[in-house]
């Protein structure tokens, strides 16, 4: 007899990688941003993300139950549990250092993007619209990371170059993942840029992001404005850049584990390549 069947695992699992990376994201920030690392607000950043996007998975909705029908029976109890032990532990951090704001805002936006906001009869879902879904992931995370960062850097441009930066970054990688729930999208009927614009049309319009988002990135290190981390602006534009040119949504269903693992492996492991290439190459 186990603690937890097959579906729950597969549950309280499907957001800790998303959480690391989340946690590295912002030590990537601090670094651009000339700030000495912290890892107890790394962890408890990576806390509030494994809270938000359990919540997310636990919550039924009509699009998730076909885009990730392997959490099909998980016991969504234990997921609300997880959510609100790694949320608790990592408010209690970001409040011993003086940061108030920061968990609340994600996980109160990470709520109503899943379960929405019932005005009357009509339930407005911040998942619904061409574009809104990813604004809000690309707001919520890229408000956080900059929020944490100004708490802890006085220079107001900075924290504006590493909101705009990690803006356009998680609205590209959400993107990514429509692209992939395409199915799902258009069965609930939710209306997503890859469901609107296509495949090759959207993959199009995330490589000029990408361009563009990068190029902030230049500009500010020329100005001065950020550190001179070249070696994770490189690795995190090329990475990038090759994958938005050769991925194809039938990847996923590839045999090939290197296929299957390619999106993930370049959206949420990104920031482990650039740092360990950067821990590699002498100063």
């Amino acid at each position: 007899m186990t603690l937890f069947d097959a579906p729950t695992l597969r549950l309280l699992n499907s957001s800790s990688v998303v959480a690391i990376s989340g946690g590295l994201r912002l030590h990537v920030a601090f670094l651009l941003a000339g700030i000495p690392p912290r890892i107890p607000e790394y962890i408890a950043f990576s806390l509030i993300v494994y809270a938000t996007y359990t919540l997310d998975r636990t919550l039924d909705c009509k699009e998730d139950a076909l885009n990730r029908n392997d959490l099909t029976g998980a016991d969504r109890k234990c997921g609300l549990r997880a959510c609100i032990i790694s949320f608790l532990i990592g408010t209690g951090v970001f409040i011993s250092a003086g940061m108030f704001i920061v968990p609340f805002i994600p996980f109160i936006i990470g709520y109503l993007y899943t379960h929405g906001i019932q005005v009357n009869s009509v339930t407005i879902r911040f998942k619904a619209g061409i574009g809104i879904k990813n604004a809000v992931i690309g707001l919520t995370w890229g408000g956080s990371i900059a929020l944490i960062v100004l708490s802890c850097c006085s220079n107001s441009i900075t924290g504006l170059v590493i909101f705009l930066f990690f803006f356009l970054k998680v609205f590209i990688t959400s993107c990514v993942n429509d692209i992939k729930d395409i199915p799902g999208d258009m069965a609930a009927g939710i209306q997503t840029l890859p469901v609107k614009l296509g495949e090759s049309l959207t993959r199009r319009f995330l490589i000029v992001l990408l361009l563009f988002s990068y190029l902030i990135l230049i500009f500010a290190l020329v100005n001065a404005f950020i550190q001179n981390e070249w070696i994770l602006i490189a690795v995190g534009f090329f990475l990038m850049f090759i994958f938005l040119i050769i991925y194809r949504p039938s990847f996923e269903k590839r045999s090939q584990p290197f296929f299957r693992k390619m999106r993930e492996f370049a959206i949420s492991w990104e920031s482990v390549i650039g740092l360990t290439m950067r821990a590699c190459v002498p100063a």
